[in-house]
């Protein structure tokens, strides 16, 4: 079975520094924080966040908060309208960028979530993990676990083994290089973010190649 790395940054320093960087970034991006909310009654209505029940260390549920991209349009029946037509511009654009993650910067400094760790995905794929990957849990969730070598496929068990090793190799090396790894995509935008297309893990698909790194998220 993997094993936690448990080192003075694991255990202590990282969490130090979460608690401080998300702090400055809350302060710091709190001017972006109320246009995007201002952008988003006008786009989308109330309310401008959007929760999802998702498990963390120790696969302890809480709730996860990103700005909506999409409207809550339903059809003559009361039902929601499909996610394509209910994604605007301004959603996409959020999405490309991910600053529709930007809430989850309020799970970090509350100790939720770390800057850095595997994604926290639905409550309904915890029964469905093999031993080995449930062990994704046993460190925080974070912002992404990205991996720091050129893969040429990504399916769900090519996340899962990024994120075992992760847990039995993170370091305060490691995480800067995903740190910068996934600022540099934030700039430059992410189409796949956008599509919202990867097949819901079902426990027998662990192979099947997908492009994003979450499932269920927007709303």
């Amino acid at each position: 079975m993997p094993k936690v790395r448990r080192t003075l940054y694991t255990t202590v320093i990282k969490r130090l520094l979460d608690i401080a960087l998300s702090g400055i970034a809350i302060l710091i991006l709190s001017p972006l924080f109320i246009v995007i909310s201002i952008l988003e009654l006008a786009f989308h209505g109330s309310p401008i966040l959007y929760s999802q029940e998702r498990p963390g260390l120790h696969g302890r549920i809480f709730k996860v908060y990103k700005f909506r991209s999409m409207t809550n349009e339903k059809d003559g029946n009361g039902e929601l309208l499909p996610s394509e037509q209910r994604l605007t511009s301004f959603g996409r654009f959020i999405r490309r960028f991910s600053l529709d993650e930007l809430p989850e910067l309020y799970c970090i400094f509350t100790g939720k979530m770390s800057i850095i760790g595997p994604r926290p995905l639905l409550v309904r794929y915890l029964p469905l993990y093999t031993p080995r990957h449930m062990m994704r849990h046993e460190v925080r969730p974070g912002f992404a676990c990205v991996p720091l070598k050129p893969i040429k496929t990504w399916s769900w068990n090519d996340q899962f083994e990024n994120d075992i090793w992760y847990i039995e190799n993170c370091s305060f090396i490691t995480d800067v290089r995903m740190v910068f790894a996934v600022a540099r995509e934030a700039l430059v935008g992410s189409e796949y973010r956008v599509d919202d297309t990867r097949t819901e893990f079902t426990g027998d698909n662990l192979y099947s190649d997908a492009k994003r790194n979450d499932v269920g998220e927007h709303a």
